[in-house]
């Protein structure tokens, strides 16, 4: 009677098992892509299931057939399965890797301890499990001298550093990331969609207050250099998110306006409105704005001496 289980279903079923545990125990961006998808998961699954039942059906008809042997046959079976278990590599490779006395040997080694006619071994330990020790024990005097003696890194350092890192990674993400501009990050937009949002949004909120051309009713004129909050894409975004003067000013706009539209529309006044001449201009209020970045010949002739000036961002 030979073996029940060929080799054709032991090593897949090792196969689909090992990548079961990558499933499990590899963080999801070291996993190969053929396990990331669950229609190859699902499949996967149903190939170790169906293997792992034809190994139990093919076990069980060779147990079936065992019981059938006479006594004579079945010692013959069992010496020829241990003989070609141990003349085996893998055989050999237990063997040398357990380091246990062949049970031809074993009366050399019986201790003298006796109980109830259960005997004892005297077998050494195993070399994996005495060489895994000894790595043990090398690695704790590494780990001492590295982390201990000569001051390695610790968690502490460790943490600092993630964290820095992922500081930097979230800095990098708001510059490309619209929706999560705050006055201190956001950039005066120059693309025609947002200059189009930003007039829509201006049209839908802001003309009963500023007129549809910016010259200003209840509220200030947006059309020429003076501004009570200060100018600038970063003062203009602030002041629509936050608000204007207690008590008279704008209400803020951030429980209504996402970041990214409080943006487009700021952008939107200061170039589509700022510098154009509206029909009923309402005369200026505050001071006039100087851009610090600004070259000298962009700025306002009307800046003098006696001109009250705002420079700040």
């Amino acid at each position: 009677m030979k073996n029940m289980s060929p080799w054709w279903i032991r090593i897949p079923v090792i196969f689909f098992l090992i990548f079961g545990m990558m499933e499990f125990f590899i963080d999801s961006g070291d996993k190969p892509a053929i396990i990331e998808y669950p229609i190859t998961q699902f499949f996967m699954l149903m190939v170790l299931l169906i293997l792992i039942g034809i190994e139990v059906i093919l076990k069980s008809i060779e147990s079936v057939l065992y019981q059938t042997l006479s006594e004579e046959a079945r010692v013959k079976y069992n010496t020829a399965k241990d003989n070609k278990w141990e003349n085996s590599s893998t055989g050999k490779l237990f063997q040398k890797l357990s380091g246990n006395k062949p049970i031809e040997i074993e009366g050399e080694i019986v201790l003298d301890h006796d109980y109830d006619g259960i005997k004892e071994l005297d077998n050494t330990l195993p070399p994996w499990w005495v060489y895994m020790f000894y790595a043990t024990i090398v690695f704790a005097i590494v780990y001492l001298l590295r982390f201990e003696v000569f001051d390695g890194y610790n968690q502490d350092l460790e943490y600092d550093q993630e964290v820095a890192a992922a500081q930097i990674a979230i800095d990098e993400y708001k510059k490309t990331a619209k929706g999560l501009v705050d006055a201190n990050t956001v950039e005066l937009l120059t693309e025609v969609s947002d200059i189009k949002a930003g007039e829509a949004i201006f049209t839908a909120n802001c003309v009963a207050c500023h007129m549809a051309d910016g010259g200003g009713g209840i509220g200030p004129n947006l059309t020429d250099k003076n501004w009570i909050l200060g100018g600038g894409i970063k003062n203009i975004f602030h002041t629509i998110s936050e608000g204007g003067r207690d008590g008279k000013g704008m209400v803020a706009w951030k429980q209504n306006l996402k970041p990214a539209e409080i943006a487009q529309v700021a952008s939107y006044v200061i170039q589509e409105i700022g510098g154009k001449t509206p029909a009923n201009p309402k005369a200026a209020e505050g001071d006039i704005w100087v851009d610090p970045n600004a070259p000298a010949e962009e700025i306002p002739e009307q800046v003098t001496d006696s001109t009250s000036v705002v420079v700040n961002e």
